[in-house]
């Protein structure tokens, strides 16, 4: 069996670990690599400290608008794809590189198994949203993270079969041994267009930050500081510390050892649950509503500084506690269900 992994950007790289890591005990795999996220911070540090093997392919294509940037991921997949012959491709999340990689696929009549399907922010304005839309309504095997996303799936009535086996972060997470730090502070990340690329709403955020009691630690997206730079807003609020991106283990011990996580990464709200450390998303919605509803997270849907004050004086941990997202053992699952679909021992989700 030989299977192709196609990844391009930081969520992409850790959801492949385990992934990986479970294919390579027993079958034959070719990553591709698009070049989306190509920062050394954002790129080679995960293959290194995640122990991913180095990709088969890296197609070096990055910083593009959307249509070019995917049209080109195409091309470069296709022409691999052709060449490798893969019994399935293996695409995760939300991504440019994942739309590129399933539609290049299912076009050479290769079965897409898509990893964390059916979330959905019913904001169509996000390219994620767009994204995984599609890619769920072309694979063959959805592998949802959670019993809604599964539900999603089954109301939208896609063509390809739905595993609800968990989501894959749990076995990372389980594989991660955390350092200890000192817990009197708040994470924040900003990254998302709607906040990123804007410095009003940037000053609002910061200005609200600069203000709490807690030290403030914030790892800076480089599409964030090139705003923060631009606009000087770094040396406008001086309580907060700007430090670089963090390589994953660093990042997973700052999420555990938390006060709380200010954010507006969907992977980081999920991570965040996981470690039973409270969030609040700068959103207007989230694509974990278990992690809402169950009140470790909350949404603030108009960004302004009293709003980001608000939410962070009552933020605090809830009593309750549900594994949502699954037990260990999920990357095992998801390959043995590959393994079995491709030697025609189908067995019906």
């Amino acid at each position: 069996m030989k299977l192709c992994s196609i990844v391009g950007t930081r969520p992409n790289f850790i959801k492949l670990a385990p992934i990986s890591k479970e294919i390579r005990k027993k079958y034959k795999e070719i990553i591709i690599h698009t070049g989306q996220h190509y920062d050394d911070k954002m790129s080679n540090i995960f293959f290194k400290d995640m122990d991913i093997p180095t990709p088969d392919y890296n197609l070096n294509i990055h910083e593009l608008l959307h249509g070019k940037q995917i049209g080109m991921m195409m091309i470069g997949i296709e022409d691999i794809l052709l060449s490798e012959q893969p019994d399935t491709v293996i695409v995760f999340g939300d991504t440019n590189s994942t739309l590129a990689g399933a539609l290049s696929s299912v076009k050479l009549n290769i079965p897409v198994a898509h990893i964390e399907a059916g979330c959905r922010s019913y904001d169509m304005t996000m390219p994620e949203e767009q994204n995984r839309i599609i890619v769920d309504h072309i694979s063959k095997f959805l592998y949802a993270p959670t019993s809604s996303t599964a539900r999603i799936l089954q109301g939208e009535d896609v063509n390809g079969d739905i595993y609800d086996y968990g989501d894959v972060a749990v076995d990372i997470l389980n594989s991660i041994k955390c350092e200890k730090i000192p817990s009197d502070y708040i994470l924040v990340t900003i990254h998302r267009p709607v906040n990123a690329d804007s410095h009003i709403i940037l000053n609002r955020i910061l200005s609200a930050l600069n203000e709490v009691e807690y030290d403030i630690i914030f790892p800076v997206h480089p599409r964030t500081n090139k705003v923060l730079e631009n606009f000087k807003l770094k040396e406008k609020y001086t309580k907060i510390k700007y430090v670089d991106p963090m390589d994953y283990h660093t990042m997973i011990s700052h999420i555990k050892s938390a006060k709380m996580i200010i954010t507006d990464s969907g992977g980081i709200q999920k991570e965040s649950y996981i470690l039973r450390t409270p969030c609040i998303t700068l959103r207007n919605t989230s694509e974990w509503i278990e992690t809402i509803e169950s009140g470790w997270n909350k949404l603030i849907t108009q960004i302004s500084k009293q709003n980001i004050l608000d939410a962070i004086k009552t933020c605090k941990k809830p009593a309750v506690y549900i594994d949502h997202f699954g037990s260990v053992g999920v990357s095992n699952r998801i390959v043995s269900s590959i393994r079995e679909n491709i030697n025609g021992n189908v067995r019906k989700p």
